[in-house]
C-alpha cells in the first residue's frame, strides 16, 4: 500500500517550533534543535505523574529538560496552535494529535523505524521481537492516520544479535537528531510516499514479558532484549535481563526450564543466563543469585 504525498504548508526557513515530546528518547532531539539555534516557543508533554514510592507528582522528562532550559511547558496540545510557530516536531509524545490541530499547525515526527515497517508505539521492541537485522529512523509528515505520512528522511541501521531496546533506541535517537536538524536547517521539501506492505508495533503487553521457556532459544534472547522478562523460581518472581547465546551445538537433552549451572534449557537449546533480579532484591551478576539460590537437581524456571 502506498500512502499519498501530502505537501506541508510551513514557513521557509523554519525558525520558531513546538516541540511536542514525553520520555527520556525525546530529550535529546529537543536538545538538539535548541542547540542548532531554533526557537522552541512551547514544549508540549504529558502532565506530571505519580512515580517513585512516595507517590509524587513528577515531570515527564522532557518537560524537565524544557524547564531547566527556561522553555514554557503546557500538557494541553490545543496550545500549540497559538504559539506562533512555523512546525510541530513530534518525538515519542505518546498521544494522538486530532485533526483540527493538525489542520492549524503542520508536524513532523520522529519515528524510530523504517516505515512503513513498524507503524505504532513500539517499534524498537517489535523489530527486535520479530528478529529484524536492521532498522532506522524516519522524519516523516504526521497525519490523522497513524504513522502513515511521508518520509522526508531516513537513516539506516543495523540491528546486533544481542542489542537491548534501550540499546538500540539510544543509538536511534542520536542519528535521529542528527537528522532532525539537517532537516530543519536544509528545508523540508517534499516527502516521499510510503512503499511496501506496513506492519504495526503495538504496545508490548504484560502478557509479552513472562517467558515461556518451552520457546526456542533464540525466541527468549530476543524477549530478554526487550526489557522486563520475568519468569518464576520456586513461586516467586525472578527478573531475566541478560541472556547470552549458547554453542548451538550443544546436544545436551534438555528440559524446558531445567537449570545447570547458568545454563537454562529451552525449547530449541539451552540459553546462559547473566543478569537477573531477584524478587524484592536488586539487579545483579547471575553468578550470585545461582550461589545464593543453589537450584537443586529438580528446580525449573517458570514452574
Amino acid at each position: 500500500m502506498t500512502a499519498p504525498v501530502v505537501t506541508i504548508p510551513v514557513v521557509d526557513p523554519i525558525q520558531r517550533l513546538v516541540y511536542l515530546g514525553t520520555p527520556q528518547a525525546a530529550v535529546a532531539p529537543l536538545l538538539a534543535v535548541l542547540d542548532a539555534g531554533f526557537d522552541v516557543a512551547l514544549v508540549v508533554s504529558r502532565a506530571d505523574a505519580k512515580r517513585g514510592r512516595g507517590g509524587e507528582l513528577q515531570p515527564s522528562p522532557v518537560k524537565a529538560a524544557a524547564i531547566e532550559r527556561g522553555i514554557p511547558v503546557t500538557d494541553q496540545i490545543a496550545d500549540a496552535v497559538d504559539a506562533g510557530a512555523d512546525l510541530g516536531v513530534v518525538v515519542a509524545y505518546g498521544r494522538i494529535i486530532r485533526p483540527p490541530v493538525l489542520d492549524a499547525l503542520a508536524m513532523v515526527n520522529l519515528h524510530f523505524s523504517l516505515l512503513p515497517r513498524w507503524r505504532g508505539a513500539a517499534p524498537v521492541e517489535r523489530a527486535i521481537l520479530a528478529g529484524d537485522d536492521r532498522t532506522g529512523v524516519c522524519l516523516m509528515a504526521v497525519e490523522a492516520g497513524l504513522d502513515t505520512g511521508g518520509v522526508f528522511g531516513r537513516v539506516e541501521l543495523d540491528i546486533g544479535p544481542d542489542e537491548t531496546a534501550d540499546a538500540l533506541r539510544s543509538r536511534l535517537v542520536d542519528v535521529g537528531s542528527d537528522l532532525l536538524v539537517r532537516h530543519l536547517r536544509a528545508g523540508l521539501g517534499q516527502p516521499e510516499p510510503q512503499i511496501g506492505d506496513p506492519t504495526y508495533a503495538d504496545k508490548i503487553q504484560p502478557s509479552e514479558l513472562e517467558i515461556d521457556w518451552a520457546q526456542p532459544a533464540a525466541l527468549i534472547h530476543r524477549q530478554v532484549r526487550i526489557g522486563g522478562a520475568w519468569t518464576t523460581f520456586r513461586g516467586k518472581r525472578l527478573k531475566i535481563w541478560t541472556t547470552a547465546a549458547v554453542d548451538s551445538e550443544d546436544e545436551t537433552a534438555w528440559l524446558s526450564g531445567q537449570i545447570e549451572g547458568l545454563r537454562v534449557g529451552t525449547g530449541v537449546g539451552p540459553i546462559e543466563l547473566v543478569e537477573v533480579q531477584p524478587e524484592g532484591k536488586a539487579r545483579q551478576p547471575a553468578t550470585a543469585w545461582r550461589n545464593g539460590a543453589q537450584p537443586g537437581p529438580t528446580d525449573r524456571l517458570g514452574v
